[in-house]
């Protein structure tokens, strides 16, 4: 992508991303795994991380930032690393395996943040499976947000790029 409409793209998820963390939804049912990926697959190494990270910046300066926050910002780092890594052999398997990989990574990290900050279970072998136990209802809503929203990212791209010559070319 151009440098003029990687930006525009870039903004204008930023600010959807945003905006669908405002608005009514299920819970974890939510688009940043697949800012990330996106990022990570079709952005420059430098610009990729501020994506999913503007947008979370944005949204929890309305929403409140939380005890844990570290935790889901570095998940989502490394969920743009996972698109970097497998930018060079882009698929429909690879995208859906990323989205997966990206939701579980996900899942493991915040889940042992919560654990690891000792509020809610005890700092044992047991509360830390009891905390991921206790999560999997959330990790059902989060995988189907990740795979819904990764769909549409990555399909209304894809269609875009035969219509838009600018986008046609492979990173930022």
């Amino acid at each position: 992508m151009n440098s003029k409409r990687s930006l525009a793209v870039g903004m204008v998820l930023v600010l959807l991303a945003a905006a669908s963390r405002l608005i009514p939804h299920p819970m974890n049912f939510a688009p940043i795994t697949a800012i990330a990926l996106f990022g990570g697959f079709y952005f420059d190494r430098r610009f990729a991380p501020v994506l999913p990270l503007a947008a979370l910046v944005l949204s929890d300066a309305v929403l409140g930032f939380y005890d844990g926050i570290l935790w889901v910002y570095g998940s989502f780092l490394l969920v743009t690393g996972i698109g970097m890594a497998a930018q060079a052999k882009r698929s429909v398997g690879v995208v859906a395996g990323s989205t997966l990989a990206g939701s579980v990574l996900f899942f493991i990290v915040t889940n042992f943040g919560v654990w690891q900050s000792g509020l809610l279970y005890p700092m044992t072998t047991q509360g830390l499976v009891d905390c991921y136990i206790a999560a999997v209802p959330f990790f059902r809503n989060a995988l189907a947000g990740d795979v819904v929203y990764v769909t549409a990212l990555f399909g209304l791209y894809e269609v875009a790029k035969r219509y838009v010559p600018g986008l046609r070319t492979t990173h930022a």
